[in-house]
């Protein structure tokens, strides 16, 4: 099992794809972990790229400190774990929380960084999704695993996709069970202090943003701040998907970050 100590914890991570490929790092959702988040990415991205695949701390395999996190302490994971496996840069990819950690990266470790690509994620938060966080966070504190997954499912994936993937959602079920709660809760409230908007034109990288037509946990709105305050960024909507695109829309998914990246390769030596 490869665990590695870097920034004072324990962090679980993977490597799929060829060695000397440029390295393409892949954050996860909330409640996702390294080895379930990207189950439609890793075959077909670690055809082109070495990918990353990891557990943020808080998450999966990776330590769970009782501690307040933060998204800087995140990136300072990220960077502390890229030193230890000796890649100097990489391609920084996220989706949902991942997307708040690959910003927090992109912002504070900009010359570690070859490219951004944000997925159903946010720079700032707005009431009613503050609202929304903090009933999963009263669902958590119940210590009930199908009170949390009945409040964030909804959230989480288009009500096509619920209706049509009725063995998935059974699946996760016992996922859910595994959560550390406590932990989770911690994640949640890291997340309700997000406040990147005004720091986003300082992001110099080139930027792919993703975002489900059917978004109703981080939407479209919020992808368009963070494309309209990244120069030159991408903005792409992936029609009738929900929050969770990289599951609902894996195909289109997956060609757009395959065409970004093409469009951003390193020059080769």
């Amino acid at each position: 099992m490869p665990i590695i100590k870097v920034n004072g914890i324990k962090i679980y991570y993977e490597f799929h794809g060829p060695a000397e490929a440029a390295v393409l790092v892949l954050n996860n959702g909330i409640i996702m972990n390294a080895n379930t988040s990207w189950i439609f990415q890793t075959a077909t991205l670690a055809k082109h790229y070495r990918l990353l695949q990891y557990d943020l701390r808080g998450q999966g395999q990776s330590d769970h400190p009782d501690e307040e996190y933060s998204m800087e302490l995140h990136a300072d994971d990220l960077d502390s774990l890229l030193e230890a496996l000796g890649i100097e840069k990489a391609h920084i990819a996220g989706i949902s929380y991942g997307g708040e950690v690959a910003q927090a990266f992109a912002l504070n470790y900009p010359e570690r960084t070859l490219s951004l690509i944000l997925a159903d994620t946010v720079s700032e938060i707005h009431d009613d999704l503050a609202l929304v966080v903090r009933s999963w966070i009263d669902a958590l504190r119940t210590g009930d695993p199908m009170v949390f997954f009945n409040a964030t499912v909804p959230w989480n994936f288009s009500p096509e996709f619920i209706r049509e993937n009725q063995a998935i959602l059974e699946d996760a079920k016992a996922r859910y069970a595994t959560l550390d709660f406590p932990a989770v809760m911690r994640l949640c409230e890291c997340f309700l202090e997000v406040d990147f908007t005004s720091r986003l034109p300082e992001i110099k990288t080139p930027t792919c943003v993703i975002v489900g037509e059917q978004d109703q946990l981080k939407g479209i709105m919020y992808a368009k701040t963070i494309h309209d305050a990244v120069q030159d960024s991408e903005l792409h909507i992936l029609e009738g998907a929900g929050h969770a695109t990289c599951w609902e829309r894996h195909a289109e998914f997956n060609t757009i970050i395959l065409g970004f990246l093409a469009k951003h390769k390193e020059p080769e030596m």
